[in-house]
């Protein structure tokens, strides 16, 4: 074997266009929310194929603010699913709903749609499901069930009854740049939330970006300066719009929240968004690589590119047919031991505290926890070397082989 290598699970892919645009930003001047800010969410309203974006300064942010603008809080359910990460649910208790977790499909990561359908009340407002591993879901059969839950559905505010039904806002943490049935993910559901985060893909940092779809009746400008206003304190001008000569005045119109995307992340954002159609490539192509050693051994992963869909690539999940949780710790030190960092994702929902303690028990989810039980995540990123992706594969399969009956 060739000599240890030290392989990071996921670090941030900079290059020297990145650090021109920051470099750029701070001899500006101008390094809160700015133009650089503006010019991102254009581009990315415009390469996901919707009318207008805002970028705040997390996928959390981003998710709670939208069901802050969707009207939801106090006595309304919303529904999830249990394997995800907690930024899917904590946003439900942050606005004081009422957090619904489902379970997965049994051998399939995708939420359970007979069960969502099933959860559907006319306390229910809005779904979340989750693009886990930059793979859409079934959005076909989302739709349908919200569509023929529509007689339930009881609106309190006119964004509510303007959408007319259970509202559809996907957690895409991971799915930037994904595609299902020709269109962008950020274009299918009603709202769609990303992830910028240092991890992701695509990273400013810290950051995220919600996209919607333009509703019947409403003007996509409304929703934009609503987010802008719950984001920045409810105050009426953005720092920018001060800066008008003798525009210094302006009003409070709530009590709102403070999670604006600066310009200095920004300006990450431009130079990664120049170079993120060569980085999903290659991420294609490390996923095929993967693929084409494992799969013969065995070893179960999810399916990223088919004719439905297109992935973007984030995480690349493995389970071991067979194998304990105990097992998999030791395979995931067996590779620390050989310096490849590893993860699991995601220890569902109902195993953590917070969960327990609002009364969620993981034996009600027996689909979720056999997935978790056996699963284990190989690193997935564009600093990869073709050196170091054949040697985790060499290390992997070699640790792998003793485990798999």
């Amino acid at each position: 074997m060739e000599n240890k290598r030290n392989i990071p699970f996921s670090p941030p892919d900079i290059s020297e266009r990145e650090i021109e645009e920051v470099v750029d930003t701070l001899r500006s001047g101008w390094i809160t929310t700015g133009p650089k800010v503006k010019k991102l969410e254009a581009l990315l309203a415009e390469q996901i194929g919707v009318s207008k974006c805002v970028c705040l300064n997390s996928q959390t942010a981003c998710a709670e603010m939208t069901l802050r603008v969707l009207g939801i809080g106090a006595g309304d359910e919303v529904i999830t699913c249990a394997y995800t990460y907690t930024a899917s649910a904590s946003v439900i208790d942050h606005v004081g709903a009422n957090v619904v977790l489902i379970d997965c499909q049994q051998e399939s990561l995708e939420m359970d749609y007979d069960a969502l359908d099933a959860a559907v009340t006319e306390k229910t407002k809005a779904i979340i499901p989750v693009d886990i591993a930059g793979i859409p879901c079934d959005y076909d059969r989302i739709f349908e069930i919200v569509e023929r839950k529509k007689a339930l559905f009881k609106p309190n505010t006119d964004l509510q009854k303007a959408i007319g039904r259970v509202a559809v806002v996907t957690d895409a943490a991971h799915a930037l740049g994904a595609a299902w049935h020709g269109k962008q993910v950020g274009a299918i559901a009603d709202f769609t939330n990303f992830s910028f985060h240092a991890v992701k893909n695509f990273t400013t940092a810290e950051g995220g970006a919600c996209a919607w779809r333009t509703i019947d009746g409403v003007d996509d400008e409304i929703i934009y300066k609503q987010f802008q206003l719950l984001s920045l304190h409810g105050q009426s001008k953005d720092a920018l719009a001060k800066t008008q000569l003798g525009a210094w005045e302006y009003d409070i119109v709530g009590p709102y929240f403070k999670c604006n995307m600066t310009d200095i992340m920004g300006a990450i954002g431009l130079g990664q968004f120049e170079r993120y159609p060569a980085m999903l490539a290659r991420r294609r192509e490390i996923i095929e690589r993967y693929d084409a050693a494992l799969h013969p051994l065995g070893v179960k992963t999810l399916k990223h590119y088919t004719d439905e869909y297109t992935s973007s690539g984030h995480l690349y999940l493995t389970r071991i047919p067979g194998i304990t949780a105990k097992q998999r710790n030791e395979i995931i030190i067996q590779m620390a031991e050989r310096g490849i960092a590893t993860n699991v994702h995601y220890k569902p929902l109902p195993m953590h505290t917070a969960y327990k303690n609002l009364g969620f028990d993981i034996a009600d989810y027996p689909h979720a926890y056999a997935m978790y039980a056996n699963e284990i995540t190989l690193p997935l990123h564009t600093r990869l070397s073709d050196e170091d992706i054949e040697y985790i594969l060499e290390n992997y399969c070699e640790i792998v082989k003793s485990y798999i009956k």
